[in-house]
């Protein structure tokens, strides 16, 4: 089914950003005298932060919090250009939006910096509209985001298809009544999107563009 919507997650989706957001949550535990390893490290990629740093590192919703401002420090200066979209994304986007495809980003990232990313990497012509997480934590986990973005654009279920790395997108999906993809090239494993309910895998961005793409090419 060729879908009028598409909907991406953007943190290993559209791009690689592993080493701003590593980056940024070692200089956040750092603050409180704390290290972790680097598969902890990665696992920040794609959760709300609060919830990492509650759940993850054990801390309290004081520390917790405040993590997320230290976080932030590092993240809005450094990080969020430690990061680059990945191959082939940018020439996917412009040939699903010359095709009259919708597309669209919905992000657990606050979306102040999610808007920033798509400029600095010239994708955001393609995009109908960034949507992410707002500051305080009020909209931060990804089923909230998504259905914040489909208010903002009118966006029918039965007509969009969220792409995402995680099983948050998937389960996102889901419960907003969405169709949904996973790719394997982002920071998900095959096993992780499986157990989420992942109804079609793409195993790279040619993957990806190929179910996406309309049928007359």
């Amino acid at each position: 089914m060729q879908y009028k919507t598409i909907l991406f997650d953007l943190d290993g989706t559209l791009t690689d950003s592993e080493p701003g957001i590593v980056n940024s949550v070692r200089y956040a535990l750092r603050s409180f005298g704390m290290e972790a390893e680097p598969a902890t490290l990665r696992s920040f990629i794609g959760p709300p932060l609060y919830d990492s740093f509650r759940g993850t590192m054990g801390m309290s919703d004081a520390d917790a919090k405040r993590a997320v401002d230290t976080y932030r420090v590092y993240f809005r200066d450094k990080g969020i250009f430690e990061n680059a979209p990945y191959p082939g994304v940018p020439e996917m986007l412009e040939v699903l939006h010359a095709a009259g495809r919708r597309l669209i980003v919905a992000t657990s990232k606050p979306e102040v910096f999610a808007k920033r990313i798509a400029e600095h990497f010239g994708f955001a012509g393609a995009l109908e509209g960034v949507y992410g997480a707002d500051m305080e934590g009020k909209r931060s986990s990804k089923i909230d985001v998504i259905r914040y973005a489909m208010r903002e654009r009118g966006i029918t279920p039965s007509s969009a298809v969220m792409v995402g790395d995680r099983k948050y997108d998937i389960a996102g999906a889901r419960e907003a009544g969405l169709a949904d993809i996973g790719v394997l090239y982002g920071y998900g494993s095959r096993e992780e999107l499986v157990e989420a309910g992942a109804t079609r895998l793409a195993a790279s961005v040619a993957d990806l563009r190929e179910m996406l793409s309309p049928s007359d090419g």
